[in-house]
């Protein structure tokens, strides 16, 4: 008797590690997500790998760097599995046809703001000045746009000149642009050099920043999947909420920043990454505008979940303990 029942035992821990731990280990997935580069919106997901949430999920990520263009055509052959970015360049290719939605959102609030040299107090003093923007018909560009309407401010009134977001600075202390709409780290240092904040452009218009995309193929295919992406982010941000100093290290050494501005990057991180990461309709239909104000011709009408897929955001929202609808 006692050795059938050694015996059973043997059989029983067998089972338990032939079904427990393959089972566990076939469940961790590799997934690829692409980024345009390691920047203010991309903090989530860089805290989500380094503190271990994908992780937690059963993920393997691996975060490839690539440009907005060469990430829709990689999500379309499928060399790619999700597109970290929801802005006006991701929106635009499921306007142009790409069968992409987005999912998650960093912030639905960016963080641009127009510095201008000392000398010029307020927007009325920018007319027929030069402004520079990281790139033309990009969301700094109409961003800023939107927000001067919504000032009262005819954009027309300025000139506005798309220039690499590290030659911005420069190009103001120069005198060769008279204002720049500028991003974190930028902002902290043209403000030390005494230029002024005439605008927080993100205070005016209402759109998502950072995010999550996928394509129509991904998400009938792998909802589960996506659900664990969107739990392991949405904790990066609340961690991040919650440990600053540890928030900090992870600027510092990720994004290459002192210290102080890495302090200052966190509190945007405060007010900006305290949100659901549920895509709003006021902030997608404030990009499908800005991508439409870019195409002559004829307008189509374009419908929220045309471009954005929010239930898998909505679902981990409410797991989380967040009020959403």
């Amino acid at each position: 008797m006692r050795i059938q029942w050694i015996f059973r035992a043997v059989v029983f821990c067998l089972i338990v590690l032939l079904l427990g731990a393959p089972a566990a280990a076939q469940e961790r997935r590799k997934v690829r997500i692409s980024n345009a580069n390691f920047s203010f919106t991309a903090l989530p997901l860089l805290a989500a790998r380094e503190w271990k949430h994908f992780s937690d999920q059963g993920l393997e990520v691996e975060i490839i760097l690539m440009r907005s263009a060469a990430a829709a055509a990689a999500l379309a052959s499928g060399d790619l599995d999700y597109q970290s970015g929801i802005g006006t360049a991701t929106v635009g290719a499921s306007m142009s046809g790409l069968d992409t939605r987005a999912l998650w959102s960093s912030t639905n609030q960016i963080a641009y703001w127009l510095m201008a040299r000392p000398e010029l107090k307020t927007l009325q003093d920018l007319k027929h000045k030069r402004i520079g923007v990281s790139g033309l018909g990009g969301t700094s560009h109409l961003a800023l746009v939107f927000a001067l309407e919504k000032q009262g401010f005819n954009p027309k009134d300025v000139v506005i000149i798309g220039v690499p977001p590290g030659s911005l600075v420069p190009s103001l202390e120069s005198k060769f642009l008279d204002a720049v709409s500028l991003n974190p780290p930028y902002m902290f240092f043209a403000q030390r050099q005494g230029f002024r904040r005439l605008l927080d452009v993100g205070a005016f218009v209402e759109m998502p920043s950072g995010g999550l995309t996928a394509t129509l193929r991904t998400i009938k295919a792998r909802p589960e999947e996506i659900k664990r992406i969107i739990r392991a982010l949405q904790l990066a941000k609340k961690e991040m909420l919650k440990a600053k100093e540890k928030t900090l290290d992870l600027i510092v050494r990720v994004l290459n920043m002192d210290r102080a501005t890495a302090a200052e990057t966190y509190t945007l991180v405060q007010s900006n990454f305290n949100d659901s990461g549920v895509p709003t309709p006021a902030g997608m239909n404030n990009v499908i505008r800005m991508v439409q104000s870019q195409i002559k011709g004829p307008q189509k009408q374009v419908a929220f979940l045309d471009v954005a897929e929010p239930k898998f955001a909505v679902e981990v929202a409410k797991e989380l303990g967040y009020k959403v609808e």
